[in-house]
Protein backbone atom coordinates (compact mmCIF):
# COMPACT_ATOMS: atom_id res chain seq x y z
CA UNK A 1 0.00 0.00 0.00
CA UNK A 2 1.34 3.39 -0.84
CA UNK A 3 0.97 5.56 1.89
CA UNK A 4 -1.12 9.24 1.49
CA UNK A 5 -1.39 10.94 4.94
CA UNK A 6 1.30 8.80 6.98
CA UNK A 7 4.90 9.32 6.86
CA UNK A 8 7.02 6.59 8.06
CA UNK A 9 10.45 6.95 9.25
CA UNK A 10 12.42 4.07 11.00
CA UNK A 11 15.86 4.74 13.01
CA UNK A 12 17.40 2.59 15.94
CA UNK A 13 15.09 0.29 16.00
CA UNK A 14 11.80 2.48 15.98
CA UNK A 15 9.40 2.93 13.58
CA UNK A 16 8.07 6.82 14.15
CA UNK A 17 4.70 7.36 12.16
CA UNK A 18 3.66 11.01 11.57
CA UNK A 19 -0.12 11.53 10.40
CA UNK A 20 0.23 13.99 7.67
CA UNK A 21 -2.63 16.16 7.08
CA UNK A 22 -1.38 19.39 9.22
CA UNK A 23 -4.06 21.43 7.21
CA UNK A 24 -7.00 19.63 8.48
CA UNK A 25 -5.27 19.24 11.95
CA UNK A 26 -4.77 15.81 10.95
CA UNK A 27 -8.33 14.74 11.20
CA UNK A 28 -8.99 10.82 10.99
CA UNK A 29 -10.57 10.52 7.30
CA UNK A 30 -11.28 6.91 6.07
CA UNK A 31 -8.34 6.89 3.66
CA UNK A 32 -6.11 7.90 6.78
CA UNK A 33 -8.11 5.07 9.27
CA UNK A 34 -7.08 2.37 5.86
CA UNK A 35 -3.55 3.28 5.82
CA UNK A 36 -3.12 3.24 9.84
CA UNK A 37 -5.39 -0.53 9.48
CA UNK A 38 -2.85 -1.60 6.86
CA UNK A 39 0.06 -0.59 8.94
CA UNK A 40 -0.27 -2.54 11.63
CA UNK A 41 -2.31 -5.83 10.03
CA UNK A 42 0.03 -5.77 6.67
CA UNK A 43 3.46 -3.75 7.37
CA UNK A 44 4.22 -3.04 10.95
CA UNK A 45 4.59 -6.92 11.76
CA UNK A 46 6.82 -7.68 9.06
CA UNK A 47 9.31 -5.31 10.32
CA UNK A 48 11.07 -7.97 12.60
CA UNK A 49 14.03 -5.31 13.90
CA UNK A 50 11.63 -2.61 14.83
CA UNK A 51 11.34 -2.48 18.65
CA UNK A 52 8.49 -0.43 18.91
CA UNK A 53 6.03 2.17 17.15
CA UNK A 54 5.66 5.87 17.80
CA UNK A 55 2.65 7.45 16.66
CA UNK A 56 2.54 11.12 16.58
CA UNK A 57 0.83 14.55 14.04
CA UNK A 58 2.55 16.90 11.65
CA UNK A 59 2.88 19.93 13.03
CA UNK A 60 2.65 21.95 16.19
CA UNK A 61 -0.93 22.42 16.77
CA UNK A 62 -2.34 18.87 16.31
CA UNK A 63 -2.22 15.13 17.32
CA UNK A 64 -5.07 14.11 15.67
CA UNK A 65 -7.92 16.74 15.93
CA UNK A 66 -10.90 14.50 15.69
CA UNK A 67 -12.16 12.14 12.84
CA UNK A 68 -13.25 13.90 9.46
CA UNK A 69 -17.16 15.34 10.47
CA UNK A 70 -17.64 16.10 6.13
CA UNK A 71 -17.74 12.73 6.10
CA UNK A 72 -20.05 11.71 8.56
CA UNK A 73 -22.43 13.45 7.01
CA UNK A 74 -22.70 10.80 4.17
CA UNK A 75 -23.53 8.19 6.66
CA UNK A 76 -27.66 7.43 6.85
CA UNK A 77 -29.88 4.95 9.06
CA UNK A 78 -28.90 1.77 7.10
CA UNK A 79 -25.87 0.77 9.03
CA UNK A 80 -23.12 3.06 7.19
CA UNK A 81 -22.44 4.51 10.89
CA UNK A 82 -22.12 0.80 12.69
CA UNK A 83 -19.80 0.07 10.00
CA UNK A 84 -17.84 3.15 9.97
CA UNK A 85 -17.41 2.29 13.98
CA UNK A 86 -16.34 -1.38 13.46
CA UNK A 87 -13.76 -0.58 11.11
CA UNK A 88 -12.86 2.26 13.62
CA UNK A 89 -13.00 -0.78 16.39
CA UNK A 90 -10.77 -3.01 14.32
CA UNK A 91 -8.15 -0.91 13.46
CA UNK A 92 -7.25 0.60 16.88
CA UNK A 93 -7.45 -3.54 18.61
CA UNK A 94 -4.89 -3.91 15.53
CA UNK A 95 -2.97 -0.81 17.86
CA UNK A 96 -3.80 -2.18 21.22
CA UNK A 97 -2.96 -5.98 20.60
CA UNK A 98 0.42 -4.97 18.81
CA UNK A 99 3.18 -7.14 20.14
CA UNK A 100 5.32 -4.46 20.69
CA UNK A 101 5.00 -0.85 22.25
CA UNK A 102 3.16 1.57 20.79
CA UNK A 103 3.67 5.43 22.17
CA UNK A 104 1.35 8.12 20.92
CA UNK A 105 3.55 11.32 21.22
CA UNK A 106 0.75 13.72 21.90
CA UNK A 107 1.68 16.98 20.65
CA UNK A 108 -1.40 19.08 20.24
CA UNK A 109 -5.41 18.47 20.27
CA UNK A 110 -6.48 14.98 20.72
CA UNK A 111 -9.43 15.33 20.51
CA UNK A 112 -12.23 12.64 19.19
CA UNK A 113 -10.93 10.07 17.29
CA UNK A 114 -7.73 11.38 18.39
CA UNK A 115 -8.11 10.50 21.75
CA UNK A 116 -9.65 7.62 21.02
CA UNK A 117 -6.43 6.75 18.98
CA UNK A 118 -3.90 8.01 21.59
CA UNK A 119 -5.63 5.96 24.29
CA UNK A 120 -5.48 2.65 21.83
CA UNK A 121 -1.78 3.04 21.90
CA UNK A 122 0.35 1.44 25.32
CA UNK A 123 1.54 4.54 26.33
CA UNK A 124 1.00 8.09 26.13
CA UNK A 125 3.62 11.26 26.49
CA UNK A 126 1.78 14.36 26.30
CA UNK A 127 3.33 17.91 25.37
CA UNK A 128 2.85 20.98 27.59
CA UNK A 129 0.17 22.43 25.21
CA UNK A 130 -1.59 18.76 24.45
CA UNK A 131 -5.24 19.00 24.53
CA UNK A 132 -7.60 15.87 24.90
CA UNK A 133 -11.50 15.92 24.40
CA UNK A 134 -14.16 13.52 23.61
CA UNK A 135 -16.57 16.31 22.14
CA UNK A 136 -18.64 13.65 19.97
CA UNK A 137 -21.77 15.08 22.23
CA UNK A 138 -21.70 18.52 20.88
CA UNK A 139 -22.84 16.78 17.62
CA UNK A 140 -25.25 14.97 18.68
CA UNK A 141 -23.72 11.83 18.71
CA UNK A 142 -21.49 9.64 20.91
CA UNK A 143 -17.39 8.22 20.53
CA UNK A 144 -17.28 5.69 18.40
CA UNK A 145 -14.09 4.19 18.19
CA UNK A 146 -13.86 2.56 21.32
CA UNK A 147 -14.01 6.00 23.59
CA UNK A 148 -16.52 4.91 25.93
CA UNK A 149 -14.37 2.28 26.89
CA UNK A 150 -11.03 3.20 27.11
CA UNK A 151 -11.69 6.53 28.68
CA UNK A 152 -13.10 4.35 31.62
CA UNK A 153 -10.11 1.74 31.61
CA UNK A 154 -7.87 5.29 31.70
CA UNK A 155 -9.40 7.10 34.35
CA UNK A 156 -12.23 5.18 35.85
CA UNK A 157 -15.77 5.45 35.71
CA UNK A 158 -16.81 8.50 37.05
CA UNK A 159 -14.97 11.18 35.63
CA UNK A 160 -14.93 9.72 32.01
CA UNK A 161 -18.71 9.89 32.58
CA UNK A 162 -18.47 13.52 33.51
CA UNK A 163 -15.85 14.18 30.31
CA UNK A 164 -17.68 11.90 27.80
CA UNK A 165 -21.67 13.93 29.14
CA UNK A 166 -19.70 17.59 29.15
CA UNK A 167 -17.40 17.26 26.21
CA UNK A 168 -14.91 19.15 27.94
CA UNK A 169 -11.16 19.73 27.06
CA UNK A 170 -8.80 19.14 29.61
CA UNK A 171 -4.94 19.98 29.33
CA UNK A 172 -1.68 17.84 29.97
CA UNK A 173 -1.49 18.89 33.35
CA UNK A 174 -4.82 17.28 34.45
CA UNK A 175 -4.63 14.24 31.86
CA UNK A 176 -1.58 13.57 33.93
CA UNK A 177 -2.76 13.31 37.40
CA UNK A 178 -6.10 11.50 35.88
CA UNK A 179 -4.04 8.62 34.76
CA UNK A 180 -4.92 9.17 31.09
CA UNK A 181 -0.77 10.03 29.97
CA UNK A 182 1.96 8.84 31.25
CA UNK A 183 4.59 11.91 31.16
CA UNK A 184 4.07 15.47 30.70
CA UNK A 185 6.92 17.52 28.26
CA UNK A 186 8.04 20.74 27.08
CA UNK A 187 6.03 20.95 23.84
CA UNK A 188 7.69 19.65 20.99
CA UNK A 189 10.22 17.14 23.16
CA UNK A 190 6.93 14.48 22.74
CA UNK A 191 8.93 12.32 20.09
CA UNK A 192 12.35 12.35 22.06
CA UNK A 193 10.71 11.20 25.51
CA UNK A 194 8.86 8.69 23.45
CA UNK A 195 12.47 7.46 21.97
CA UNK A 196 13.93 7.07 25.36
CA UNK A 197 11.06 5.01 26.55
CA UNK A 198 11.33 2.58 23.77
CA UNK A 199 15.18 2.23 24.07
CA UNK A 200 14.63 1.54 27.74
CA UNK A 201 12.10 -1.29 27.29
CA UNK A 202 13.91 -2.62 23.84
CA UNK A 203 16.57 -3.91 26.66
CA UNK A 204 13.96 -5.64 28.16
CA UNK A 205 13.19 -9.74 27.27
CA UNK A 206 11.05 -9.22 24.02
CA UNK A 207 8.99 -12.17 24.27
CA UNK A 208 8.22 -11.23 27.82
CA UNK A 209 7.52 -7.49 26.81
CA UNK A 210 4.67 -8.99 24.42
CA UNK A 211 3.19 -11.20 26.95
CA UNK A 212 2.87 -7.99 29.07
CA UNK A 213 1.16 -6.81 26.64
CA UNK A 214 -1.25 -8.85 26.08
CA UNK A 215 -1.93 -10.05 29.24
CA UNK A 216 -2.78 -6.53 30.89
CA UNK A 217 -5.16 -6.33 27.54
CA UNK A 218 -6.67 -9.04 28.77
CA UNK A 219 -8.02 -7.50 31.59
CA UNK A 220 -10.28 -5.46 29.93
CA UNK A 221 -11.69 -8.04 27.23
CA UNK A 222 -14.96 -9.30 28.90
CA UNK A 223 -14.40 -13.27 27.18
CA UNK A 224 -10.98 -13.95 28.64
CA UNK A 225 -9.64 -14.19 32.04
CA UNK A 226 -7.24 -12.65 32.89
CA UNK A 227 -5.41 -14.03 35.86
CA UNK A 228 -5.28 -17.29 33.42
CA UNK A 229 -3.98 -15.68 30.63
CA UNK A 230 -1.01 -14.35 33.13
CA UNK A 231 -0.77 -18.18 34.40
CA UNK A 232 -0.58 -19.05 30.70
CA UNK A 233 1.69 -16.68 29.25
CA UNK A 234 4.23 -17.28 32.68
CA UNK A 235 4.44 -20.77 31.46
CA UNK A 236 5.19 -19.88 27.94
CA UNK A 237 8.09 -17.06 28.92
CA UNK A 238 9.52 -19.68 31.47
CA UNK A 239 10.21 -22.15 28.57
CA UNK A 240 12.39 -19.69 26.59
CA UNK A 241 15.79 -19.22 25.63
CA UNK A 242 15.26 -15.50 26.60
CA UNK A 243 14.19 -16.71 30.08
CA UNK A 244 17.75 -18.92 31.00
CA UNK A 245 19.43 -16.28 29.07
CA UNK A 246 17.84 -13.41 31.79
CA UNK A 247 18.20 -15.30 34.92
CA UNK A 248 21.94 -16.43 34.38
CA UNK A 249 22.97 -12.94 33.72
CA UNK A 250 20.95 -11.74 37.26
CA UNK A 251 22.99 -14.37 38.92
CA UNK A 252 26.45 -13.80 36.95
CA UNK A 253 25.75 -10.00 37.32
CA UNK A 254 25.87 -9.02 33.68
CA UNK A 255 23.61 -7.61 31.11
CA UNK A 256 21.45 -10.14 29.67
CA UNK A 257 21.63 -10.72 25.43
CA UNK A 258 18.33 -11.14 24.78
CA UNK A 259 17.61 -13.08 21.52
CA UNK A 260 13.66 -12.85 21.04
CA UNK A 261 14.10 -16.98 21.14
Amino acid sequence: MTYQNLILTEEDGILLVTINREKALNALNGQTMRELNHLFAEDAPKRANISGVIITGAGEKSFVAGADIKEFLNLDSKGGGAEMAQFGHDTFFLIERFHKPVIAAVNGFALGGGCELAMACHLRIAGEKARFSQPEVNLGIIPGYGGTQRLIQCIGKTKAMELLMTGDMIGAEEAHNLGLVNHVVPAGEEVAKSKEILQKIASKGPIAIAKVIETVNAYAQHDVDGFAKEVEAFGEVTSTEDFVEGATAFIEKRKADFKNK
